[in-house]
């Protein structure tokens, strides 16, 4: 666990199966983020048509139905959320994922965030972003390029005929110190049209 916080690259970018810590549990506490970080808005689109997939403020975000996540408790409330996709989401190669966050009293310097799409024990790619220097009191928007890997069209309709087996885990790190754990899962069964966040962050 030491390690990893010193080198995450090292350690996660480098991992070729899915960390069973990772999938049970959280690997800090909410009161890591003593730099009050909140994400406040989410947007999705595809970077070949402009086409916005999905998008979603925290107000707006209370209003959906909660869905509790199996290995989180009242302490980790607002760590998991819930993506519904239509199949069509998989044949995308490129989309933009834009997020506003605010941050508290404190200067976030060298703000980086991993992350780690699998399904069920199989990595399917790690991306690594950073978020650079934030000031403090500051409100903030970033967008990061996900590239999808190509996908086999086994693999594709095993994702779509189970739905949240493909998971993902966020760690955000300042100063390569983890602050926060986020897990996220999707499923890529829904209508023409539909996607749907069934609980926010």
């Amino acid at each position: 666990m030491t390690s990893m916080l010193r080198h995450p690259n090292e350690n996660l970018l480098q991992a070729k199966r899915v960390n069973t810590t990772f999938r049970t549990g959280y690997i800090c506490k909410p009161e890591a983020n003593v730099y009050q970080i909140d994400f406040t808005r989410f947007k999705i689109r595809d970077m070949e048509t402009n086409t916005v997939l999905f998008e979603i403020a925290k107000a707006a975000a209370d209003n959906f139905e909660k869905e509790e996540d199996s290995a989180s408790n009242s302490t980790n409330a607002g760590r998991f959320v819930r993506y519904q996709f239509t199949p069509q989401f998989l044949k995308l190669r490129v989309i933009g994922a834009t997020v506003e966050f605010t941050v508290g009293a404190m200067p976030v310097d060298n703000f980086r965030m991993i992350e780690r799409h699998f399904f069920r024990d199989q990595i399917l790619k790690s991306f690594d972003f950073e978020f650079g220097f934030c000031i403090p009191h500051s409100r903030n928007t970033c967008e990061h390029i996900y590239e999808f890997p190509a996908l086999s069209p086994a693999l594709v309709e095993d994702m779509i005929n189970t739905p949240f087996e493909t998971k993902s885990d966020s760690f955000y790190f300042v100063n390569n110190r983890l602050i926060m754990h986020n897990k996220a899962d999707y499923a890529y069964n829904g209508s023409t049209d539909h996607h749907r966040l069934t609980e926010a962050v």
